[in-house]
């Protein structure tokens, strides 16, 4: 460990050396503003930085682990909170020029509780406008890029998380999940991004309390980090009838996972879904890495229903409740993937959307059935690697062209509608040189054996350069010369924050 940056060291080691007294959350702090002030104009990942008041905090955890008495489980740790989310005193977006300067008066509920346990919001990370779509870029702060190519996209809608974790900006970042947008970023940066299953973390203030297509959820770079992070964010709330009280040590002491043991199903299409053939090749590559350490590997047909317009259906409905009242009020406030989606909800009928939720219900079921014959099943997160994100998203996949802007996402989407934990977890390079991302899903509530898999997959692929978790090279992003704020027309109202590379560090806090 002593070789290696600090903000190199995963979580967990730099608690222990707090309690060792080898660093200091002070010391910690400020290796990550400098980190950040050498990659972050490169990759645009974080949005506002709220550096003074942070220092303080790091102040104060440094005095309490001097003392012998830390707060909780993540006391002095940074951390990074998707723009989507809530954090008081802290210009949070959604990348929205209608939030450009909304300063929130208090946590969303899962930051609270991250804050609780001692960790330091230090930054907010990019999203898409109000989160919709797999390319995290909007009117307010830009696009981010990717750590590997800032030319290409980090995915979306929990980019900015993703590409933070992937340089080492932060130990730890929150992220969302609706159709994928914890597991594409993930996989397109290469680093772990993890959907629970919907009664493991309260989200009370969701509008639609009672449809659980839209979870919150932990993102890091190690399956090690990421358990301790979600240690910390499950939760019950009577505000939030999905979620569901729990052991507080759920998700400390996790089954024994012999690969040996493990049945596995593979699918590379999710029923059907197009992706393309390179992709494919990494995927069954991939495979049969895995195939030799585990009890049995083979194909599972994933062709349960009409999922493509389920999902439509049901994220039409969800944007209609958001955005409906007020993008009928003031329609020059939204992007064209915010209208798209709200068009398309107010064109459907009380028919269509019971038909939805009796076609989801059977979807689960049917995935049901498929998950008592294996333990995971397999897949790929992104049917394509990254492409330029000048570009909206992929219009064409394997000769199939895209009806509208997410169908791209297909081979996550779908995932979403059983209910049930997923996961991706890095695994080397594609074709292209870009992040892999090996996709596992799990049956609905079983979420400890999915994450006792993955860790175990995870030690698997770590042996192996070909398989194990890919690095950016920060030579060339301290070079690069992508303008990734071009397509800023809203720049935001700071308020009490600053950008985090616009200004030097001395003056931005």
């Amino acid at each position: 460990m002593a070789d290696r940056a600090l903000v190199e060291r995963s979580a967990g080691e730099l608690l222990e050396a707090f309690a060792r007294g080898e660093t200091t959350p002070v010391e910690l702090l400020e290796a990550c503003l400098e980190r950040i002030e050498q990659i972050n104009p490169a990759i645009n990942a974080l949005t506002a930085l709220d550096a003074e008041p942070a220092r303080a905090e790091a102040v104060e955890a440094t005095r309490r682990w001097q003392s012998g008495t830390p707060k909780g489980p993540l006391d002095g740790l940074p951390i990074g909170v998707k723009d989507l989310q809530d954090t008081k005193g802290l210009l949070t977006t959604h990348g929205s020029p209608r939030a450009r300067g909304n300063i929130p008066d208090k946590d969303l509920p899962m930051v609270a509780r991250l804050r609780e346990a001692g960790a330091i919001v230090l930054a907010k990370t990019n999203v898409p406008e109000l989160g919709a779509g797999g390319n995290s870029k909007n009117p307010v702060w830009g696009a981010t890029g990717n750590p590997f190519d800032p030319n290409l996209i980090a995915g979306g809608s929990s980019g900015g998380s993703a590409a933070a974790l992937a340089t080492d900006l932060l130990p730890l970042c929150t992220g969302s999940d609706t159709g994928g947008s914890l597991r594409l970023p993930a996989a397109l940066c290469g680093i772990v991004g993890y959907r629970p299953s919907v009664d493991v973390i309260a989200h009370p203030t969701r509008p639609l309390g009672w449809s659980g297509i839209s979870v919150l959820g932990p993102m890091a770079r190690t399956m090690d980090d990421l358990l301790l992070m979600l240690s910390v964010c499950q939760s019950y709330s009577p505000d939030d009838p999905l979620s569901a009280p729990a052991d507080p040590d759920r998700f400390v002491q996790l089954p024994q996972i012999d690969l040996q043991d493990l049945r596995v199903g593979v699918s590379e299409d999710f029923g059907g879904a197009p992706v393309a053939s390179d992709t494919r090749e990494t995927f069954r590559a991939r495979v049969d890495v895995l195939r030799p350490q585990v009890k049995e590997c083979r194909p599972v047909d994933l062709d349960l229903g009409d999922m493509d317009r389920t999902f439509d259906i049901l994220r039409a409905e969800s944007f209609v409740s958001a955005f409906g009242e007020a993008i009928r009020q003031s329609p020059d406030d939204f992007g064209p993937h915010i209208a798209a989606n709200v068009a398309l909800g107010l064109s459907m009928s009380l028919a269509d959307r019971a038909w939805a939720h009796l076609e989801q219900t059977r979807i689960l079921r049917k995935f049901n059935a498929l998950m008592r014959d294996v333990d995971i099943i397999l897949l790929p997160t992104s049917p394509v690697s990254p492409f330029p994100w000048t570009q909206s998203h992929a219009m064409e996949i394997d000769g199939h062209t895209m009806d509208i802007y997410y169908r791209w996402l297909a081979l996550t989407y779908r995932g979403s509608l059983a209910g049930g934990p997923a996961i991706t977890l890095p695994s080397g390079l594609d074709h292209h040189g870009m992040p892999f991302g090996l996709q596992m899903l799990g049956a609905l509530g079983q979420d400890e054996r999915l994450l006792a898999s993955a860790k175990a997959i995870e030690t698997l692929f770590a042996r192996s350069p070909a398989t194990a978790r890919p690095r950016p090279d920060l030579t060339k992003l301290r070079a690069s010369t992508v303008d990734l704020r071009s397509i800023v027309t809203h720049p935001p109202v700071m308020g009490n924050a600053t950008q985090p590379d616009l200004l030097s560090m001395k003056t931005a806090v």
